[in-house]
């Protein structure tokens, strides 16, 4: 399960574990225009964790997601 909020400077996703006996902590996306954030509660310090990742770093983890292993480098097209 997930949500989806448009607030005044980025949006924001929380995704839900429902799948079973042992649920992790909600993780919570934040969209701003230069970066994304996630950020999940760790419960055994009871800190949320962030992790911030750039847009370029972003493209780079959705490309990923779909490529075999190897190391690669993304360019836009028409540029070197």
């Amino acid at each position: 399960m997930f949500t989806i909020e448009h607030d005044f400077d980025a949006t924001v996703i929380t995704l839900i574990d429902e799948g079973g006996p042992h649920l992790h902590e909600d993780v919570t996306i934040c969209a701003f225009e230069e970066v994304v954030t996630l950020e999940q509660l760790d419960p055994r310090r009871n800190e949320v964790m962030r992790l911030t990742l750039s847009m370029a770093q972003l493209r780079d983890l959705a490309a990923a997601l779909d490529l075999p292993e190897g190391s690669y480098r993304l360019t836009r097209s028409g540029q070197d």
